[in-house]
């Protein structure tokens, strides 16, 4: 089967919040804050109770493309999709997400057998979970080299410190974190916060030549 390209979404978002709702109400002023700091997309991870009407709620509001974020299994990923998610992510592989998928998927790997695994259904965009705990950028670099055709969007552990060595690689088309909107940040309604971390985010990553 042939998935969607995720490169043409991740080549206009440069960076991909990670973000955990844990009441839906939160949920459309989340996407407004982010969207007037200039970031137009956003993983919602399926960790909440709430996360599949957040979804849902992110994805009717103008101007945002709204993913699904720790998918672990097919029956998680229709759900989502049926919510409105634009693409799917996961920390890891399993076959039944990609039956029948209709949206772009970004499955986590950390390993050449990770890799090989998710070679074998066409996908060369990936993400690289967790990307600092894993050994940062000389595993990315090693994991590379014997798949050339590969490009990473890395997760886990990347924030203001380190935003620009990552996103300044060249197999790299995209970022993931959530120092920009933490969930404390959203419980709090803290919204100004989180558009002006936004705006400081792009910003490093302009100053990166992305």
């Amino acid at each position: 089967m042939t998935l969607p390209n995720p490169m043409p979404l991740l080549e206009a978002n440069p960076i991909v919040p990670v973000v955990v709702i844990e009441d839906v109400k939160d949920a459309v002023p989340t996407a407004q804050a982010l969207l007037e700091g200039g970031i137009s997309c956003a993983e919602v991870t399926f960790r909440t109770a709430a996360a599949p009407a957040a979804l849902e709620a992110m994805a009717q509001v103008e101007g945002m493309t709204v993913g699904a974020g720790t998918v672990l299994n097919g029956e998680q990923a229709r759900q989502a999709v049926d919510c409105g998610a634009q693409f799917i992510v996961s920390p890891g592989f399993h076959p039944s997400i990609v039956e029948d998928l209709t949206v772009p998927f970004l499955p986590g790997i950390a390993n050449a057998t990770d890799i090989m695994a998710v070679l074998e259904y066409g996908v060369e965009t990936v993400k690289f979970f967790p990307a600092v705990p894993m050994g940062g950028l000389p595993v990315l670099n090693a994991l590379a080299a014997p798949f050339p055709q590969l490009k990473f969007l890395p997760t886990g552990g990347i924030g203001p410190k380190n935003l620009a060595e990552w996103i300044s690689h060249p197999k790299i088309v995209s970022v993931g974190g959530s120092w920009m909107v933490t969930k404390q940040m959203i419980a709090a309604g803290e919204f100004d916060a989180i558009t002006e971390l936004s705006r400081q985010a792009l910003q490093m990553v302009q100053e990166a030549g992305k």
